[in-house]
């Protein structure tokens, strides 16, 4: 075949392409705004020239240590300065950054550490007592790199140097490159593993620089954003967030533990724009008494996913006067791919009509090229009637390079063109998706299919409801019928026959939980109920 006029003469060269990759953003922060905070963490302000110094430093003595191209340097650390650097030094030699959730335990972090091939372990004193037991079950010696962060009372050292030692080791003028190939990995995340061992999710430059400015895009984010780190940076790299933050030379607001009262005195104090949670972090400052929660007097912005946030949750935000973007997606596809992207045509709707379109799932970003809802077995696309439940699937750059390791479960993911969700959900005619349920939690009760998600949207609604999942029981009759875990609002009192009452009044009566058992909910480190837990639970008897 003749090559046209446009392929003759006209190739890609130094002056004309670059791979893609979310380094760049690092670099033109220090270089346009090198007096500009890059970071707060308790008496710690450094600007973006100090933050770069610093990521350079790191990525020369690591370099210098043996470590390079395709070399696996696991952290396990709070949303501390150090954890954002790595997400720079750790690419900038070729090497892949996995960060590793806080909340395992020792043989699922000796797993990680195994399984990944990890040639370093950066850690903190916090985390010490698991570190140490995981070191003692790896049947292989890493160089262990401790964080000696003053804020943090307690634990050991552990490890061979501190990082303010590794970083003396360093060059501050070290020359780093970008990747070759932007399909170069670039981080390494686990999926949580409730059904066996943690798959190792690989993350490659390109995906990562496009979904860093998907976010800027989805939120609307303006140069020099204050962001609160109150989502942990292991969850799919912070969503992406260290890259973002870098791409619009923001502020990054540390935080070591998310809690409520915490959230809202850093909001006040170092006047935070922009913070991202789970619906149960939204709900833990819904909680808070009114007079913790006055004295915000500027916007704030607040994009949440990780479960479907009941309309309520949404509606308690908006009413302190926080905005809220409802994200959704998986460790998969570096986190948001889908956004319920606000139509100015429901200006004029109530605050509960808003709050429960906003509750939808969205539509796709602008980096993502495909989005549907499908039959998962023919994989045509449902009709768009808000009705039709089907699979949500996705393809496009923001799109994992696959699982580590591990071919053939890629290969079961990817197949037909698109990467399969596990999530059952409708299309609107509007074209916006709404999750229903995961695929293994739709309740079957006589033969119709029951949304827990739907259940929960209406018990949260209940004023003494604080906390809710509702899931599957066995029952001769029926075969299934819902069973729901409720977490009482401080303070609250209510007996099983009123939320029965309640659950009647607002949906079919097929639909209503048949028993109630109040406990707290167990819950992962990204804020998503256990419901594996609680069908064993419900079922126990």
């Amino acid at each position: 075949m003749t090559a046209n006029i446009y392929d003759q003469g006209l190739g890609q060269v130094p002056a004309n392409f670059e791979a893609l990759s979310p380094l760049t953003f690092l670099e033109r922060a220090a270089s346009v705004n090198p007096d500009k905070t890059a970071v707060v963490h308790i008496g710690v302000r450094r600007n973006w020239k100090q933050t770069y110094d610093r990521c350079r430093q790191a990525a020369s003595a690591l370099q210098k240590r043996g470590i390079g191209k395709g070399d696996t340097v696991s952290i396990m650390c709070p949303n501390l300065p150090e954890h954002f650097e790595a997400h720079f030094a750790v690419p900038m030699i070729g090497a892949v950054l996995n960060s590793i959730n806080t909340r395992l335990d020792a043989e699922a972090v000796a797993f990680i550490l195994q399984h990944a091939e990890a040639k370093v372990l950066i850690t903190e004193r916090e985390m010490s007592a698991t570190v140490k037991q995981a070191l003692e079950i790896l049947d292989k010696n890493i160089l262990v790199i401790d964080i000696d962060d003053p804020s943090f009372e307690g634990g050991e050292l552990l490890g061979e140097l501190t990082y303010d030692e590794l970083l003396a080791e360093g060059d501050v003028n070290f020359a780093w490159q970008n990747p070759q190939n932007e399909w170069d990995a670039i981080s390494l995340n686990y999926t949580s593993g409730t059904t066996g061992d943690p798959k190792g999710v690989v993350y490659h430059h390109r995906g990562a620089y496009l979904n860093a400015v998907s976010n800027v895009m989805s939120w609307g984010m303006p140069n020099q954003a204050t962001y609160l780190w109150t989502l942990p940076m292991f969850h799919c790299n912070g969503w992406c967030f260290p890259w973002t933050i870098a791409a619009v030379a923001g502020v990054n607001v540390c935080l070591r533990h998310v809690r409520a009262d915490e959230i809202v005195a850093l909001i006040k104090e170092e006047k935070v724009d922009h913070f991202c949670g789970a619906p149960i972090v939204l709900n833990m400052i819904n909680s808070l008494p009114e007079a913790e929660k006055s004295g915000i007097d500027h916007a704030v912005k607040v994009m949440t996913a990780g479960a479907p946030p009941p309309a309520s949750v949404i509606q308690g935000m908006e009413d302190m006067g926080f905005v809220v973007t409802h994200v959704y997606g998986l460790t998969e596809t570096y986190g948001p791919c889908v956004v319920c992207e606000w139509n100015d045509d429901w200006n004029d709707r109530t605050s509960e009509e808003k709050a429960k379109l906003k509750a939808r799932q969205g539509v796709r970003v602008t980096m993502q090229e495909g989005l549907m809802v499908a039959d998962p077995k023919t994989m045509e696309p449902v009709k768009k009637d808000g009705q039709t439940i089907g699979e949500i699937f996705m393809r496009g750059n923001i799109v994992m390079k696959g699982y580590l390791k591990n071919p053939p479960t890629t290969d079961a993911a990817f197949e037909g063109g698109w990467f399969r969700s596990g999530d059952l959900a409708v299309w609107h005619e509007d074209d916006y998706i709404e999750i229903k349920d995961r695929s293994k939690d739709i309740i079957i009760s006589g033969g119709e299919n029951i949304s827990s998600v739907e259940v929960e949207d209406v018990l949260y609604r209940h004023p003494a409801v604080g906390d809710v999942a509702v899931v599957a029981k066995m029952d001769e009759k029926w075969g299934e019928v819902p069973c729901a875990f409720i977490n009482l609002a401080e303070g609250a009192e209510v007996a099983d026959g009123e939320l029965k009452a309640y659950c009647r009044e607002h949906m079919a009566h097929f639909k209503v939980p048949k028993k109630f058992v109040f406990v707290e909910l167990p819950r992962t480190s990204t804020g998503k109920v256990q419901k594996f837990v609680l069908r064993e639970w419900a079922n126990a008897e």
